[in-house]
């Protein structure tokens, strides 16, 4: 079993490790406390029984004062021994309930490289994001990326069976 649980200051270095071992885009230590600082609630973990940290969302609000109130996921990772376990949908979604309901977010964003394409499934078809945009060489090595969003409230009634729904969500089977 995995738990599912909101992320502390005593979790960073070890989601910044899980950072390093599963993606190519990295962040210095002063970034995770940026956002655990600013955005507690939309941060969160996964640890095995152990207590090891084996996957993470690390999420933040947008602070454009021009654009509708927004979510923006910075980094999600899970790793590679815990994949397909449904660890990544369960952090996305205990993230972007906060971000509503705290936050009151009318959508949440994220970057997808063109080549992620079970990043991109996870995002389109289980997370029901969509295409806003194509961002040409967006990555540091050139590589294009897809500017996602997912509405909240065009999920509606999605949205409130994952509401109801969170509260079992902190614990996913381990298959």
């Amino acid at each position: 079993m995995v738990n599912i649980r909101m992320a502390t200051v005593h979790d960073l270095i070890e989601m910044q490790q899980c950072n390093l071992w599963c993606l190519p885009e990295n962040y210095q230590m002063k970034y995770y406390f940026y956002h655990i600082l600013s955005w507690p609630q939309l941060l969160w973990v996964a640890e095995d029984f152990d207590g090891r940290i084996v996957g993470y969302v690390l999420a933040k609000m947008e602070e454009d004062e021009t654009k509708p109130p927004h979510g923006h996921i910075t980094s999600l990772a899970v790793l590679r021994t815990h994949r397909k376990r449904g660890i990544a949908t369960a952090l996305m979604r205990r993230s972007q309930i906060e971000m509503e309901e705290v936050f009151g977010a009318q959508f949440v964003s994220l970057h997808v490289r063109k080549s992620n394409r079970a990043a991109f499934h996870l995002y389109a078809e289980t997370l029901k994001y969509k295409i806003n945009d194509v961002e040409r060489g967006y990555y540091a090595d050139g590589e294009d990326a897809y500017d996602m969003r997912c509405t909240f409230a065009e999920q509606g009634k999605e949205n409130s069976e994952v509401g109801e729904l969170a509260a079992g969500v902190e614990n996913v089977l381990v298959k």
